[in-house]
């Protein structure tokens, strides 16, 4: 079997390493020419594609060609001051998908897609984004979903941690934070990397599922102790307001992959 992983970062290079030590070949792409050696080194078959709102520069017939199933784990690109548009680039990559050999897809999205709304989330939750990025994640969805050319599954990561990624290291030391109150979701890449080793391996095709860890502390009780563990500057929580938030369920993923998560930390 082979798989392509389009946007080899932070989940996808490891994701890759991981699938390649189970005898799988991958294909994975970087958009930054300096990473291929990096990715080849690694045994993944190196592709430099960046997707555009209205073309794709790279090989990307040949990074899809023989493949079965297709990873799209890129970053929508919202937060910065030049947006872009996430949903005009899925798009653009549609009609390649389409005559590819890729029967299945997994498209990384976001528990943003469901609105703070102090609620207990679960996949039959009607999402409300409240963002622009969780907006045009829930409209890749949709699109990607109602392909009939392929199956895909949506998995809609919490907040990703993991080695050189934590938030308290933003949070450290900074005043008047909002929500103390609103619970954690959060999920471990170790997580990350086992629940897609799951799905391939079970075919799990054509599902949407919620992927965060089941333990949810709030938020000042959380990063509280993070940041005494690390020995940062204590995060100081504005209690003044009523806190926001949601608490996502993955009770489907539990119950229907067996999975069992790690320690959140």
């Amino acid at each position: 079997m082979q798989i392509s992983i389009l946007g080899c970062g932070w989940l996808g290079f490891p994701l890759a390493q991981s699938l390649i030590e189970k005898k799988l070949a991958v294909k994975g792409s970087t958009t930054t020419e300096s990473k291929l050696a990096m990715l080849e080194k690694s045994g993944i078959i190196p592709f430099q594609i960046s997707l555009e709102e209205e073309k794709i520069n790279g090989q990307i017939e040949e990074f899809l060609t023989d493949s079965t199933s297709l990873i799209i784990d890129i970053p929508p690109k919202l937060r910065k001051e030049k947006s872009e548009n996430f949903v005009s680039k899925i798009k653009t990559l549609l009609p390649f998908l389409e005559k590819s050999t890729i029967k299945n897809v997994l498209f990384i999205s976001s528990t943003s897609v469901y609105a703070d709304d102090n609620s207990i989330v679960t996949e039959e939750t009607i999402p409300n984004p409240e963002t622009e990025s969780g907006r045009q994640l829930l409209e890749v969805e949709k699109i990607l979903c109602q392909n009939s050319n392929f199956q895909t599954t949506v998995l809609r990561f919490g907040g990703l941690i993991g080695p050189n990624r934590h938030p308290i290291h933003f949070l450290a030391g900074r005043t008047n934070l909002d929500n103390p109150d609103a619970p954690v979701n959060l999920i471990h890449q170790e997580d990350c990397i086992a629940i897609i080793h799951l799905i391939i391996q079970h075919d799990y095709w054509g599902q949407v599922i919620n992927a965060v860890n089941p333990t949810h502390p709030t938020r000042k009780n959380y990063y509280t102790q993070k940041a005494k563990e690390l020995a940062l500057v204590l995060p100081q929580f504005d209690e003044s307001q009523d806190s926001n938030g949601k608490t996502i369920r993955s009770d489907k993923l539990i119950r229907d992959l067996g999975y069992d998560f790690k320690n959140l930390s």
